[in-house]
């Protein structure tokens, strides 16, 4: 069997072999990242390690490059965690599992970290080789990119000497990216009265899963099933016949990851088990039949549940059912100016319950500010309308294209000399780091490269070996292409 360190480019898969034996889920990076400061001191380079946790490591130039302009090459350290529900793994103690399945390299039923575990692996692999030509070079490797971009907006000024920043984080090879959505979290508090349950009822638990998921941005475009939307939409039309008394409602683990799966507890007359069975299954057979393409493998299962203590008042839970269902999702509006891309979107994410309230998790992202604030007052009003409270939180900028960019045109140019072909031009419906790198360093040229990665931010995350070559091969090329320093 073919394992990651015999696949070429060997320097780049030594190292991604390496960062899925250590455990690196977000907010839970600093073993890997005190691995990478050992080697680098190792290798007598000079790292520095910043008040957030970011790592900047710095290597001279190679010989006769001395005089070229400064490159940061950038990744971030954190993966996001997902898991099949029949997985065993704890992502902060457990390894990944990746193998080698075709020219694929996936993970045993949880994501895989490729993105952005591939680029930090690029960038390893050429500060520990002393056979790739480069100019004076800095890697800068981010913490928690994925759950708050809490390395990106802690990044100081002075910290990077660079003029050029080479961000590694894209997920479609042949495609150069010069511009990224921002992006907002958004949390509803639905307030909660409870009551005591008719002492007749029975207690059950509905779960939904078997949905693709996938990242929020990249993905949202693709028509998948959204597992708390269509458990609302359960609830919606079946509540009222059923008798239905909800207890909780369960359902996402990231608020930038497609909800796979979800679940209420709820309570109801015996009397209408037969009934619900019923309804369950000509739900199922709906969703997969609307969904049979972009998501065909929808189950809902039901399960008796010890006798719950107290359930959602009638009004709470109508006010509850309807926020969730006229809640915005998806893509909410695409981009006139980039054909094909996403402008606006909503992911309603996480749901949880508490003794409070019920709480709503979502991420909205846009390529344009007033996009983003648009969805910001829907929100809002649905709030207002619902009597619930909505905040939000950890605002992130967008990144600007610029078809003026020397960085962009170099790559552009670099790919069409080793590939005889054009790259194509793009801005990515997701939240890379670049738009907040601009703050502190604003005259910064900034491009967007990487190999096809298929489904991330689910457990079907997948990367392309050939594409991995293509883009370590464009990579070096354009290092090895930097311009004199002006």
């Amino acid at each position: 069997m073919t394992t990651l360190s015999q696949l070429q480019p060997q320097a780049l898969w030594q190292w991604f072999e390496q960062i899925c034996a250590i455990p690196h889920p977000s907010k839970h990076e600093q073993a890997l990242s005190a691995h990478i400061q050992a080697w680098a001191k190792d290798k007598q380079l000079c790292v520095v390690e910043d008040k957030v946790g970011n790592l900047i490591i710095k290597k001279p130039a190679t010989a006769g490059m001395e005089d070229r302009k400064i490159v940061v090459l950038q990744a971030h350290i954190d993966m996001v965690p997902q898991k099949n529900a029949d997985k065993v793994h704890d992502f902060e103690k457990d390894p990944i599992e990746a193998y080698v399945d075709g020219d694929w390299v996936k993970a045993k039923g949880t994501t895989l970290g490729a993105d952005n575990g591939i680029g930090m692996a690029s960038a390893l692999a050429i500060l520990g080789a002393d056979d790739i030509p480069h100019g004076p070079l800095e890697v800068l490797l981010t913490i928690d990119e994925e759950a708050g971009m809490t390395g990106a907006f802690g990044l100081e000024a002075g910290m990077l000497d660079a003029e050029i920043l080479i961000n590694t984080d894209s997920e479609q090879e042949g495609e150069i990216y010069m511009g990224c959505a921002g992006g907002v979290d958004a949390q509803l508090s639905v307030p909660m009265v409870w009551q005591s349950p008719e002492p007749t009822n029975a207690s059950y638990k509905l779960s939904l899963s078997g949905l693709k998921g996938g990242h929020s941005g990249v993905n949202i475009h693709l028509g998948r099933g959204n597992a708390n939307k269509l458990l609302a939409r359960f609830l919606v039309e079946h509540g009222d016949e059923l008798a239905i008394e909800l207890t909780q409602f369960v359902g996402g683990s990231l608020r930038n990851a497609i909800p796979r799966e979800a679940e209420i507890n709820f309570m109801l007359p015996p009397e209408n088990l037969t009934l619900l069975q019923t309804r369950i299954a000509e739900f199922q057979a709906l969703v997969r039949e609307e969904l049979a393409i972009a998501d065909p493998d929808t189950v809902l299962t039901l399960a008796e549940i010890p006798a719950e203590k107290q359930v959602m008042s009638e009004d709470s839970q109508q006010i509850l059912i309807d926020l969730l269902n006229a809640c915005p999702n998806g893509v909410i509006r695409m981009s006139d100016e980039v054909e094909g891309v996403t402008e606006t979107s909503l992911n309603v994410g996480v749901i949880s319950t508490d003794d409070n309230g019920v709480q709503i998790l979502c991420l909205i992202r846009s390529l344009i500010d007033s996009g983003r604030s648009e969805v910001e007052g829907v929100l809002t009003s649905l709030a207002n309308l619902a009597g619930a409270n909505v905040e939000f939180s950890g605002a992130y900028p967008g990144w600007k294209p610029d078809n003026s960019s020397p960085v962009m045109a170099s790559v552009r140019e670099t790919y069409e000399a080793i590939y005889d072909k054009e790259p194509t031009i793009m801005v990515i419906h997701a939240g890379l780091e670049c738009g907040l790198f601009k703050k502190p360093y604003p005259e910064m040229d900034m491009v967007s490269i990487g190999p096809t990665i298929r489904y991330p931010h689910s457990p079907d995350e997948k990367v392309n070996i050939t594409t991995v070559g293509q883009y370590w091969k464009l990579l070096l090329a354009v290092l090895e292409r930097t311009p004199v320093k002006g």
